[in-house]
């Protein structure tokens, strides 16, 4: 039983998701299905990117993992498939693997270019139906990934995300904020050593590392936060905090609060002092 898992920005409220369900159910009924998220903002690319390359190294390697993030959808844009030691990945050719690529010691990746099962007549507008699905669902029933189309030597990537280390500063970006208005930034990957962090910079920008001491302060949105901390619990109700999130990266909060409509932030710089 393969898992396949989706990540679109369809929503939930109409019928897109499902109908891709059915494409892949029917040509692959012991596929296990696993929704990462449908509520990817629309057309944000670099957000779905970030999300996969998070989430994939916690699913089996056998992992089929579809994803539709299409604002080129029916234009000259590729459409691809990419094996690596983290799973199978399958999709629009637009940088959504940009960050699983970055992070790859190995890889191989063939353009669709007539995937089995796609139907006589393909949708313009609904490449996740009639091109992306068959294709997943096949590669779940163990199809060799060249038996899908030729090889792709140059698939797209994205800028990497903001970060700069001098002598003692870290100057990285907002990525996004997540529903609970948590700010996540690139500063990242940090691993905890008793009273101090390690950073390893994410998707193998760097091959070295430092060490930052826990008292370091962060600065956003004009404010400055004094001590990295490990949960949410360590500070007041309403109060301001950074710490480590669940992936390494770190995070500005706001206890059983909004940090981003506190701070009024968005995309935008932080600077860690120390």
């Amino acid at each position: 039983m393969t898992v396949v898992t989706l990540t679109t920005d369809f929503g939930s409220a109409d019928g897109y998701v499902g109908t891709m369900k059915g494409v892949i159910l029917s040509i692959a009924p012991q596929a296990q299905l696993v929704d990462l998220s449908h509520h990817i903002p629309p057309q944000d690319v670099r957000r779905a990117a970030l999300l996969l390359a998070a989430a994939a190294p916690f699913f089996p390697p056998q992992t089929v993992h579809l994803a539709v993030v299409d604002p080129g959808v029916g234009t000259g844009r590729r459409a691809m498939a990419l094996r690596t030691p983290q799973g199978t990945f399958v999709g629009p050719d637009n940088g959504l693997f940009g960050y699983v690529l970055a992070e790859a010691v190995e890889w191989t990746a063939v353009e669709l270019t007539e995937p089995p099962g796609r139907p006589a007549r393909v949708s313009d507008t609904f490449h996740g139906r009639d091109l992306f699905a068959p294709a997943a669902a096949h590669l779940a029933c163990g199809a060799p990934l060249e038996s899908l189309g030729p090889p792709l030597h140059n698939p797209l990537t994205l800028p990497l995300p903001r970060l700069e280390v001098g002598p003692r500063t870290v100057t990285g970006e907002v990525l996004y904020a997540d529903r609970f208005g948590n700010l996540v930034t690139s500063v990242g990957r940090l691993e905890w050593e008793g009273e101090w962090l390690r950073l390893a910079p994410a998707f193998r920008r760097a091959p070295t590392s430092l060490r930052l001491p826990t008292t370091a302060r962060v600065e956003l949105g004009g404010r400055t936060i004094h001590t990295i901390r490990h949960t949410y619990g360590e500070v007041g109700e309403g109060d301001l905090l950074a710490l480590v999130g669940s992936d390494g990266f770190l995070e500005v909060a706001l206890r059983q609060g909004d940090a981003a409509a506190r701070l009024g932030v968005g995309a935008g710089a932080v600077v860690v002092r120390w």
